[in-house]
């Protein structure tokens, strides 16, 4: 395996790694080399920009920026490269996330950032969302997701079994 990293994990502070994690975690279980890093768009703002426009020749195929308040790095980041830029809204304001969520996502156009929801859920969807993109070119992944989601549609049916045994004893009480 290319140990190289193919994903970028941004983040504006390390106080958003617990968020940012999840995404980490499927990748690891995927087993997809990647790198995290924190780079604010407003207080390193140079080292966003260089980061963005050298990331393509690094290797980097796609790029998850999660940022809390209306800090819009993944914007930024996205106004720089042409690579995939994933955005990750996290809570962390009075606004509970909201004012992360319209900066990430409104974006004027020709400039796109696929914007995933607020916090760890967002994290970890970012993460399969770049794996999809990954997945046109590599059987690999394309079959490893396959099982993933496979999994999911087993778990709901051992959900639904149990349910009606509860619904069952319910019943009959």
């Amino acid at each position: 395996m290319n140990t190289s990293p193919v994903i970028s994990i941004v983040m504006g502070s390390d106080s958003d790694f617990e968020v940012m994690r999840e995404a980490a975690g499927v990748f690891k279980e995927f087993n997809v080399p990647f790198e995290m890093l924190v780079s604010s768009a407003h207080r390193t703002t140079e080292r966003t920009l260089e980061f963005a426009r050298n990331a393509e020749k690094r290797g980097i195929r796609a790029i998850i920026a999660g940022a809390g308040a209306a800090a819009h790095l993944a914007g930024v980041i996205a106004a720089e490269t042409i690579l995939p830029v994933i955005g990750v809204p996290i809570d962390a304001t009075s606004l509970s996330g909201m004012d992360a969520l319209l900066s990430t996502v409104q974006m004027p156009g020709g400039i796109p950032v696929a914007t995933m929801a607020i916090g760890k859920s967002g994290a970890k969807n970012a993460a399969l969302f770049a794996l999809e993109l990954l997945a046109a070119g590599d059987t690999g992944i394309r079959e490893k997701l396959k099982k993933y989601r496979s999994r999911f549609k087993t778990s709901v049916e051992e959900k639904s079994k149990r349910l009606q045994k509860q619904l069952e004893t319910f019943l009959n009480e």
